[in-house]
């Protein structure tokens, strides 16, 4: 990715966001997201093992997964198109909490050396 612009423009792709644009996604800027997540996920690696292991032990820290699954909700309400079936299904209380724990494994997964594989090859199975 050239600049932070080429990123940006990139989420207008999406067709869950309120703001698609009908373009599809060339494999080269595909895998160039795949590297920006590998890398952020080691970032925040141990902010998402902390949530991951809330929702273990909500007797612990359960505040930490509902304070995380409020806020994903929150974002998919301001950004996401609301009227997508699929859209829904991310913000439905039982559905939700499977997501979320897939996609927080996943990043916990990219950490490792083969991350960026182990991402690629989850998201294109997805």
């Amino acid at each position: 990715m050239p600049n932070k612009v080429t990123i940006w423009k990139l989420r207008n792709k999406n067709p869950l966001r309120k703001s698609y644009m009908n373009n599809n996604i060339k494999l080269e800027e595909f895998d160039a997201l795949i590297k920006i997540t590998v890398e952020m996920s080691r970032y925040l690696y141990p902010y998402t093992k902390k949530i991951l292991q809330s929702k273990e032990e909500p007797e612990k820290d359960g505040f930490i997964w509902s304070d995380f699954n409020m806020r994903f909700v929150e974002l998919v309400n301001e950004r996401f198109n609301m009227n997508s079936i699929r859209v829904k299904k991310l913000i439905n209380q039982p559905e939700n909490d499977e997501i979320l724990i897939k996609s927080l494994l996943a990043l916990s997964l990219c950490i490792s050396n083969q991350g960026y594989q182990k991402l690629r090859n989850f998201l294109l199975n997805f």
